[in-house]
């Protein structure tokens, strides 16, 4: 009798901790709590290379380094545009020394935002809009074409565990409101047949 009430007891607690078991479609995997989500998702962002691009460089004693105080928000406004780098050959590119834009072939490529700010970043994202960008390479899963050097075509094999994992943690960031330009989008070679 006092062990069936400690484990009624016991699946109350994990219950009220939303510490749900159902099973996933996709992966067959058992479905974690909110907790354990955000932490599977802060270490994909961390061994995926997302602040390799998302969070602007800065200055220190080694080199440049990611500035943890603007973790993922993209671009600075402060920095704006990019000129467009002189290409001599199909595939090289420059970037910006805050290592968030980058011109090449394809045109001229900004980090977005990935902070939780309503207007700047991707607080009025839907998990649904998050995962269709990353499956479909298309900024809010149906518009533009999501430009290198994101690679997407990569990351849209990642399991739907994984890509909820990583959209939860996302929503846990401090919004940082950062106005990152419109991407320049290269027009298309003309044949020259």
């Amino acid at each position: 009798m006092k062990s069936m009430l400690v484990v009624a007891m016991l699946g109350a607690a994990l219950g009220a901790a939303g510490c749900s078991r159902s099973t996933s479609a996709q992966t067959g995997s058992i479905e974690r709590g909110t907790k354990a989500r955000v932490e599977r998702g802060a270490y994909l962002v961390s061994v995926m290379g997302c602040h390799d691009c998302h969070t602007p460089f800065k200055p220190g004693p080694n080199g440049p380094e990611p500035d943890m105080s603007r973790a993922l928000s993209g671009h600075p406004e402060a920095v704006g545009a990019l000129e467009a780098a002189k290409l001599e050959g199909p595939w090289q590119w420059a970037g910006a020394g805050t290592n968030t834009a980058f011109s090449g072939p394809w045109g001229i490529s900004y980090t977005a935002n990935l902070t939780p700010d309503q207007n700047t970043g991707i607080g009025i994202w839907t998990e649904e809009m998050f995962m269709n960008a990353i499956r479909q390479g298309k900024h809010m899963g149906t518009s533009r074409p999501i430009l290198p050097p994101m690679p997407w075509p990569v990351y849209r094999n990642a399991t739907d565990e994984d890509l909820k994992s990583i959209f939860a943690y996302l929503r846990t960031l401090e919004p940082i409101t950062n106005h990152v330009p419109d991407p320049v989008i290269a027009p298309s070679p003309v044949p020259t047949n």
